[in-house]
């Protein structure tokens, strides 16, 4: 986080300006070399960006003859969130990052993600100011490290920062089943329409079969046979029916306990 200013909870101080920082580390002598990636308002979501995610960039200290930290892997994306403890936003106090309004994070968490940064934290998700930094975990395992967790640096910050999102599986599409055909469907006159060719046979065998009906030596498959319609009336017996009603051709109710998906 961006630190620059030292408040307290007995003298909160002011948020500094979202623009203030985006001139002082895109313009300012002083600020362009330190710039990190990505500056994040967590008040607003907005964000601005300085270095390309492929390309080196200077926000931690990095010691001559040491551990590399900032070009450590394939991308070290540094991030300083536009935050300080007991800052002042539109009247109100944060102690901590987390407190914020976070707004914007899905959307700066799926960017470094596409990066192919794994979401977990090699040392432990920051909890609290104190610095915990281990070498060989930062120069071997990729994710997400604190200020306070990369060697040779000396900060303390962030303190806390916001959870990994949460991935939401989309809900699956409702099944669609196909409607009773009718009687006549199945049938030529007073005979079953033996030889007759449709898909919905092919899905009506597959479900008898599901449904441990099956008298198939081959398929089920889209031509009506003597098969289907003996695989049909075990199917009518297994559900209780009797006499005529076990008999092909298949009725409503039946039909809609077999759930033939649509084709």
């Amino acid at each position: 986080m961006t630190w620059d200013r030292s408040a307290t909870k007995a003298k909160p101080l002011d948020l500094v300006p979202f623009t203030s920082l985006r001139s002082y580390f895109g313009t300012n002598p002083s600020g362009k070399p330190v710039a990190p990636h990505i500056l994040w308002d967590p008040f607003t979501g907005r964000f601005v960006q300085f270095v390309p995610a492929n390309s080196r960039s200077k926000s931690l200290v990095d010691l001559s003859g040491g551990t590399r930290t900032n070009r450590a892997g394939s991308v070290v994306i540094q991030v300083e969130a536009l935050f300080f403890p007991w800052c002042r936003y539109n009247g109100k106090v944060y102690e901590s990052l987390e407190d914020t309004p976070c707004k914007g994070w899905d959307e700066l968490h799926a960017w470094v993600h596409s990066w192919g940064v794994p979401d977990i934290w090699p040392m432990g998700k920051p909890n609290g100011f104190t610095g915990h930094r281990d070498e060989h975990t930062w120069e071997t395992t990729a994710g997400w490290y604190a200020h306070a967790q990369v060697p040779e640096n000396s900060h303390t910050d962030p303190g806390t920062w916001p959870a990994f999102p949460v991935a939401t599986k989309p809900s699956p599409a409702p099944v669609q089943y196909e409607p009773y055909p009718g009687a006549q469907f199945f049938m030529k006159g007073s005979r079953p329409a033996l030889g007759k060719s449709s898909p919905v046979f092919t899905a009506m065998g597959k479900r008898l079969v599901a449904e441990g009906c099956g008298k198939y030596q081959v398929g089920p498959g889209p031509v009506l046979g003597q098969a289907d319609v003996d695989s049909y009336e075990a199917f009518q017996r297994k559900l209780g029916f009797t006499g005529s009603d076990a008999k092909w051709p298949p009725g409503p109710t039946s039909w809609g306990k077999l759930k033939v998906p649509k084709v």
